[in-house]
C-alpha cells in the first residue's frame, strides 16, 4: 500500500513468485456426470485415443473446484474436437493417497495399453513417481498441473520427468516448474483456462457495497484476511456473499462465524455454499466487486469469471491472479491488487472502492473491455490437443 493507503500498481501477467497451495474453487456448471472409463462421443473427426486419469470427485456438487471444472471441460472440449476420450475417474485422498488408491492407479496404469496417450491430473501425478515410472517408455504420457505441490517438490520432479511432455494452467505456474525442476522448457507447454461468455452483469449499485467472494472457505482463500479487514470497516454499509463449499476446515467457519458474531456483523454475511448454474449466475449478477483475498493462487478462475460479466475484482498479488486479472485493451487494470494475509491493505483498498466514485466507474469499464480479451474453453481445449497429437507422433 502507498501512504495514501492505496493499493500499489499491480505488475502485468505473471505476478511475483509466491508459494500456491491450491488452485481456485471455481463453483462451475458440472454439467452430467461422467461414469469411470467412460468414453466421451466423438463430434469431429477422428483424431485418436486419450486416456485421462482424473480424480475421484471430479463431478462432486459438493466440492466443486477450479480444477475440476478445468478437467470436465477440456474432456468435453477434446471429445468435440474429435478425440475419442477415456476417462478414469481415481478414487483417493489426492494428491496424498492411502494404500488402496496407489493399487488402484497401479492397476489401472498396467491395465492400458502400450503406446497409449496418457493425459494424468497433476494432483494424481505430482505425488505417485514410482507408480509412473515403470510405464514412462510404454506410455506416452502428459501430466497436466494445476498447481505446483511445495510440500512436495522432490517427487513432483520425479514424477513430472517421467512425462513426455508437461501442461500448466498458468505462465506463471510454468514458470516456477522450470525453476523448481530439471525440465526442458520445450517440454512444458500452457493451456491456460478459458471461461464461458455471459452477459455484462446489471449495473452495480450506486454505493458499490455489495461484495462475492467465490472461493472454498479456507484459510488458504484468505476468508480470515477478508473478516478481518471488514471487521474494520463496521460501519459502512457493505455486505458479503461467500459461494464456496463450507467443509474443508469446519474448525475455521466455526471461528469466522464467532468473529462475525461478535462484531455485530452476521446479518451482513452469507456463508451460501457452494454454487452453481443460476444460482452462481444470480451470485455475480448481483455483485458490485469480486474480492478474492488468497493467499496463494495459480490463476484463479474466479476472477475471470467474474470479468467475463464486467464484474471489477480485488484480488492478492500473488501467483498466477494477476496473469488472470489481466488489462483491458487500453491498458487499463479491471480491479485492485493488495499484498496477501494483509488485512489493513485490504481494508484500505475497499475504503478507497467504496469513497471514490470515479475509480468504481474506471474499473467497471475495464472489467467491461476486459470481455472482449479472455480466452474462451475451445481456446484452451485447442492448446492441449495440440500437446497430446505432438506426443502421439
Amino acid at each position: 500500500m502507498t501512504d495514501a493507503g492505496r493499493p500499489t500498481p499491480a505488475h502485468r501477467p505473471g505476478g511475483p513468485d509466491a508459494a500456491d497451495a491450491g488452485s481456485t474453487e471455481a463453483a462451475a456448471d458440472a454439467g452430467p456426470v461422467h461414469r469411470p472409463a467412460a468414453a466421451v462421443a466423438v463430434a469431429g473427426p477422428h483424431r485418436g485415443t486419450v486416456h485421462v486419469v482424473l480424480p475421484g470427485d471430479i463431478d462432486d456438487p459438493a466440492t466443486p473446484s477450479g480444477g475440476n471444472a478445468y478437467d470436465r471441460r477440456v474432456c468435453a472440449g477434446l471429445g468435440e474436437s474429435g478425440w475419442v476420450v477415456r476417462e478414469h475417474a481415481t478414487p483417493g485422498t489426492w494428491p496424498h493417497p492411502d494404500l488402496a488408491a496407489r493399487a488402484a492407479l497401479a492397476g489401472l496404469l498396467a491395465a492400458l495399453p502400450d503406446d497409449a496417450v496418457v493425459l494424468v491430473d497433476g494432483l494424481i501425478a505430482s505425488t505417485v513417481p514410482d507408480l509412473l515410472a515403470p510405464h514412462a517408455r510404454r506410455l506416452r504420457l502428459v501430466v497436466l498441473v494445476h498447481m505446483p505441490l511445495d510440500d512436495e517438490v522432490e517427487a513432483e520432479g520425479r514424477a513430472l520427468a517421467t512425462a513426455r511432455a508437461v501442461v500448466t494452467t498458468s505462465e506463471w505456474t510454468r514458470r516456477r516448474l522450470l525453476a523448481r525442476h530439471w525440465l526442458s522448457a520445450d517440454r512444458v507447454r500452457v493451456a491456460p483456462p478459458g471461461v464461458t461468455p455471459a452477459p455484462p452483469a446489471p449495473p452495480g449499485s450506486a454505493t458499490g457495497h455489495r461484495l462475492l467472494c467465490v472461493a472454498a472457505v479456507t484459510r488458504h482463500k484468505g476468508h480470515d484476511v477478508l473478516v478481518d479487514a471488514l471487521c474494520v470497516l463496521a460501519e459502512t454499509q457493505w455486505t458479503l456473499v461467500c459461494a464456496g463449499t463450507l467443509t474443508r476446515e469446519p474448525e475455521l467457519v466455526r471461528r469466522l462465524r464467532d468473529r462475525l458474531a461478535g462484531a455485530g456483523l452476521a446479518e451482513r454475511v452469507r456463508l451460501a455454499g457452494p454454487l452453481t448454474g443460476t444460482a452462481l449466475d444470480a451470485a455475480y449478477d448481483a455483485a458490485d466487486l469480486l474480492v478474492l483475498p488468497s493467499r496463494g493462487e495459480t490463476y484463479g478462475m474466479v476472477v475471470t469469471e467474474a470479468l467475463a460479466r464486467g464484474v471489477p475484482v480485488l484480488g492478492t498479488q500473488v501467483g498466477g491472479l494477476p496473469e488472470a486479472l489481466g488489462r483491458a485493451p487500453d491498458g487499463d487494470l479491471p480491479g485492485l491488487l493488495v499484498p496477501p494475509d494483509d488485512p489493513a491493505a485490504l481494508a484500505g483498498a475497499l475504503s478507497w472502492w467504496w469513497g471514490d466514485e470515479e475509480l468504481r466507474a474506471r474499473l467497471r469499464r475495464a472489467a467491461l473491455a476486459r470481455r472482449d480479451t479472455l480466452t474462451d474453453w475451445p481456446a484452451t481445449t485447442a492448446r492441449l490437443a495440440a500437446v497430446l497429437e505432438e506426443v502421439a507422433e
